[in-house]
């Protein structure tokens, strides 16, 4: 180990254990006072400074600390900026910007090192603003918010519209009058700071307010969004760069237009609305139709409905009238077919004249050839075919017994089905004057006398008494010398 004079004793030599020497009134110090002396010394030195430098490492600790590292080309600077500065900050820092800090330097103890703490950040020109701008841009779009199919279809006509924008300013009044102009419409006005701090989240809030109102509620959901504002820098027109609002556009579930700026401006809120208006009064346009072409359009459309309908009518009245004329009169359609039947007449006398004549000849030539001697020949050979035939009795027997069988049958059946039969059984036929055979109890009943019939006789009756019949004897009484009883009308039905 290197010896230091002060490790010597007065005679030059290393001592073992640390002495005052002579004259020397300087006590040794602790590391932490040098440490504070240190730190009083930077920052009464270094009491407010501004920085210019690219933003690296940065890092937000789970407390609200920011934690960055500011460098140039040949140093490195490490920062903190606490919470409540954090807060107040306008733009999100990132690594690679380019930035102003403004703060005081100060020492930390624990590492031995000196770090500048941050009061306030700002974007060092305009060059690093639209960076940055671009920066965001790149991001978001790689996350899907600026995809064409994301896009939804203006309405056609909007009942309730929703304005979100300044209440003072020029632009509801430009886009009241434009609408008012081309179609008055109902227009609710969420009125935003449209400008400086907490105008980008007062922006995502009364967008995401009006996507949560209910439909039919006190409030009319709009059909259509408006984000509108004036023209102005790009500073001026920074809250609606910040990512708060560009996501809530790119969430709300209203077709939204995005009017911010003039023709030549554009913000991040342009890429994730639905539509871009160039200017507020555009968006008023593009909201709504005019309503006057609208009525032209429909009278038009009226008229061409009218003549669509009587069109074909027309059309249809001079081809009718068309073929009319090519058709041929009565009478012409008849000649052709009246010169045929005639020719058909004609030709059909004349046939049956030709058929007639035929037949003449014919019958004259059978006549020629009948002569008796002809009619004596046939009659030979006819009696000598009879004599050659040889009867046998079999032929005549074998038909005779199959008739004779099926008779007896049929006697039988007859026997059996004979409507008489069942008189010997005990049964009855009940039959009217007329002799008919009745089957019913109503119709005996509207005869005068009945005519029973039984297996050995028959018997005339009276309904409601008895009578003699043929063939029955003397009608008796059960008690005779007593008088008869008196008839009943269902005694012999009841």
């Amino acid at each position: 180990m290197a010896r230091t004079p002060s490790d010597t004793d007065d005679t030059g030599n290393a001592g073992l254990v640390a002495r005052a020497r002579q004259g020397d009134n300087a006590a040794p110090l602790s590391i932490t006072e040098i440490s504070n002396l240190l730190k009083r010394t930077v920052e009464d030195r270094f009491g407010h400074v501004r920085l210019r430098g690219e933003l690296s490492g940065v890092k937000r600790a789970a407390s609200g600390h920011l934690y960055c590292c500011l460098k140039d080309d040949k140093a490195v600077l490490d920062g903190v900026m606490w919470r409540g500065s954090t807060q107040r900050l306008s733009f999100v820092p990132e690594d690679g910007l380019e930035v102003i800090a403004t703060g005081k330097l100060t020492t930390y103890a624990g590492r031995s090192k000196y770090q500048v703490v941050i009061e306030s950040l700002e974007l060092a020109g305009e060059g690093a603003l639209l960076a940055l701008l671009e920066k965001t841009r790149a991001r978001l779009d790689a996350e899907g918010l600026f995809a064409p199919e994301r896009k939804q279809a203006l309405p056609f006509l909007p009942r309730t519209i929703g304005v979100v924008t300044s209440p003072t300013g020029s632009v509801i009044r430009d886009i009241l009058h434009r609408l008012a102009d081309r179609f008055p419409s109902h227009v609710v006005v969420w009125p935003v700071l449209v400008q400086g701090q907490g105008a980008a989240e007062q922006v995502a809030s009364a967008i995401r307010g009006f996507d949560a109102l209910a439909p039919g509620g006190p409030v009319a959901r709009p059909d259509l969004l408006i984000v509108a504002r004036g023209g102005g820098s790009i500073e001026d027109l920074w809250s609606f760069n910040e990512e708060i609002v560009v996501r809530a556009i790119a969430d709300c579930s209203i077709p939204t237009i995005s009017a911010v700026g003039h023709e030549t401006d554009t913000t991040l809120a342009d890429f994730a609305a639905d539509r871009r208006a160039p200017t507020p009064t555009a968006a008023a346009e593009m909201a709504v139709p005019v309503r006057r072409d609208l009525a032209l359009t429909l009278a038009d459309f009226a008229n061409r409905k009218q003549r669509a309908v009587y069109r074909p009518v027309e059309l249809g009245r001079e081809r009718l009238e068309a073929r009319a004329q090519r058709l041929p009169r009565p009478e012409e359609l008849l000649q052709p077919q009246a010169q045929r039947l005639d020719e058909a007449s004609e030709r059909l006398r004349r046939g049956l004249l030709d058929r007639a004549g035929q037949g003449r000849e014919r019958l004259v030539g059978v006549a020629s050839r009948l002569h008796p001697g002809m009619l004596i020949r046939a009659h030979g050979d006819a009696q000598r075919r009879l004599v050659a035939t040889r009867l046998v009795p079999a032929l005549v027997q074998r038909p005779l017994r199959d008739a004779g069988e099926r008779l007896s049958a049929l006697a039988r059946l007859a026997e059996q089905l004979h409507p008489e039969k069942p008189l010997a059984r005990g049964y009855a036929i009940v039959r009217a004057a007329s002799g008919k055979a009745l089957t019913r109890k109503a119709l005996a009943q509207k005869e005068a006398t009945l005519s029973l019939q039984f297996a050995d006789g028959s018997l005339t009756v009276t309904p409601g008494r008895s009578a003699a019949g043929s063939g029955g004897g003397k009608p008796r009484s059960s008690n005779p010398g007593s008088p008869a009883p008196a008839p009943r009308q269902d005694d012999l039905f009841g």
